[in-house]
């Protein structure tokens, strides 16, 4: 195969092949020469002319895995039709009904096997996701007064924190049973804030992708 002549799809077939080598094999058990044998004939010098490393590659891989689910955040805050609880129940709902929840889930990544990819995650959540998408919701809704807190920052923190990171499966390896759990204790707990904001169709969506994970696994 010929040096792609078009840069930018060079660099989606290099993320796209990391992508998948890094969910089969993990980040750490993963070269860049196991990158270079999957891109049908492009060279490391390809690779290196775009990123300096395989880290590089992560970071970008990362941030394009999270791109598409801070825009659906972004839609959801800025919409005027809807108070800042009905938002919340927007974004949870909206979250993970979008199809791509089933290749992520179906893909099976071991987190275990892929700390730096956690640390990317959890870096999102509490740098991106919670501070410039849920916490103006929950502003918004102390103001209209569909939310109760005197805790905005930290009441944003601990919901993206159990829906994100405690919530999924594909970090703590939960059976179907016991993510059935979690999702029960998470709708007790929002339902404590006042923030009754997940409901059966969302907790059988929750159950259908951990049911996805585990046949996968």
């Amino acid at each position: 195969m010929a040096r792609n002549k078009n840069p930018e799809e060079t660099v989606q077939l290099i993320l796209d092949v990391a992508y998948r080598l890094f969910m089969k094999k993990g980040y750490e058990y993963t070269s860049i020469q196991d990158i270079i044998d999957n891109l049908g004939g492009l060279s490391k010098g390809a690779i290196y002319h775009h990123f300096k490393s395989k880290e590089d590659i992560l970071i970008a891989v990362i941030e394009r895995m999270t791109a598409q689910s801070n825009q659906l955040l972004a839609n959801v805050r800025d919409r005027s039709d809807l108070n800042g609880k009905e938002k919340l129940k927007t974004i949870f709902k909206k979250s993970i009904s979008r199809p791509v929840q089933e290749e992520i889930f179906a893909t099976a990544p071991n987190f275990h096997n892929n700390s730096k990819l956690l640390v990317g995650l959890l870096q999102d959540t509490m740098e991106e996701a919670t501070p410039n998408y849920i916490l103006p919701i929950i502003e918004e809704g102390i103001k209209d007064g569909s939310i109760q807190t005197n805790y905005p920052k930290q009441l944003a923190e601990l919901i993206m924190l159990a829906a994100n990171v405690w919530m999924n499966p594909m970090i703590f390896e939960d059976t179907q049973e016991e993510s059935y759990c979690k999702f029960m204790v998470f709708q007790q707990m929002m339902k404590g804030f006042g923030l009754d904001i997940v409901d059966k169709e969302m907790l059988e969506r929750l159950q259908e992708l951990t049911s996805i994970y585990q046949e996968k696994r």
